[in-house]
C-alpha cells in the first residue's frame, strides 16, 4: 500500500512539471536505479543519477520541440535539429 501511495505522489507531482524537468527525474531515477545494481554501493547510483539527470533533461527539452531531433556529430557534440 506504501508503494502504491508513492508512486501515486510522485506521478502527481511530476505532472505539473515540464518535459525537461520530467525527463530529468526519470532519467535520474532510473540512472540511480541502474548505477547501484551494476556497481553495489551508492557510489554507483549517485554517479548513475547524475549521468541519468542530464540525458533525460537534454532529450526532455527535444522533447518540447515538435519536429526536432538530438543528435550527435562525429566528434560526439550533441545538436537538435529537424528529424
Amino acid at each position: 500500500m506504501k508503494r502504491i501511495l508513492t508512486i501515486g505522489l510522485i506521478a502527481t507531482s511530476l505532472a505539473a512539471c515540464t518535459a525537461t524537468e520530467q525527463g530529468a527525474g526519470f532519467g535520474a531515477a532510473t540512472g540511480a536505479v541502474i548505477g547501484g545494481v551494476a556497481t553495489g554501493n551508492v557510489r554507483g547510483a549517485a554517479v548513475g543519477a547524475a549521468v541519468g539527470g542530464v540525458s533525460g533533461a537534454l532529450i526532455g527539452s527535444v522533447a518540447d520541440q515538435p519536429g526536432r531531433c538530438y543528435y550527435r556529430d562525429q566528434y560526439g557534440r550533441r545538436y537538435v535539429d529537424r528529424c
